[in-house]
């Protein structure tokens, strides 16, 4: 069964209890979505008000994917650029699908809805997202038409003595 997705579904206190548990299930499954397992609501709780922040201020929008019992399963981020001269692409952030959704091409669709929403937006021509590297996500990204742009050794320290590289990807939308 296919996901619905939704770009700026209301913000519930279902949508958001979703949120967290979504953003809390993927980090404790090894996702790289800012934190490394193990971690809790509480934790996650602050990073989850930012992106609320900056969706209330007009500078990103949330795509969500809800499953056939209306649960958030899979959710990103949309942050558009402030400086004048990058004001045509856009960040993906917090790019997620619930563990027990994986592995059903849920991902490749919530990348696909990305982009479909990136196009409704005026003047955007690109998306940019980084991802952690040691994990294979670049060869995910680039399966669904991103491209590597830039890499930068070491960047991301999960833990002591375990650096991974910080990846840039773009996907043209035009």
């Amino acid at each position: 069964m296919a996901l619905t997705f939704v770009l700026d579904p209301a913000v519930t206190p279902e949508v958001r209890d979703g949120l967290l548990d979504l953003w809390t299930d993927v980090s404790n499954a090894g996702g790289a979505v800012g934190f490394v397992a193990p971690v809790d609501r509480e934790v996650i709780r602050p990073e989850l008000l930012k992106h609320f922040t900056a969706m209330s201020e007009g500078r990103a929008r949330l795509l969500a994917g809800f499953d056939e019992e209306g649960q958030v399963a899979a959710a990103a981020f949309l942050t558009f650029n402030t400086h004048r001269l990058m004001t045509h692409w856009v960040w993906l952030y917090t790019v997620m699908v619930h563990p027990k959704h994986q592995g059903r091409g849920y991902g490749r669709d919530l990348l696909a809805a990305a982009a479909d929403a990136a196009r409704t937006l005026d003047g955007i021509e690109a998306i940019r997202l980084t991802c952690r590297g040691g994990l294979g996500l670049e060869r995910f990204y680039g399966s669904c038409g991103y491209k590597e742009v830039g890499r930068i050794p070491d960047a991301i320290r999960v833990a002591p003595g375990d650096d991974r590289d910080d990846i840039f990807m773009l996907l043209p939308l035009t």
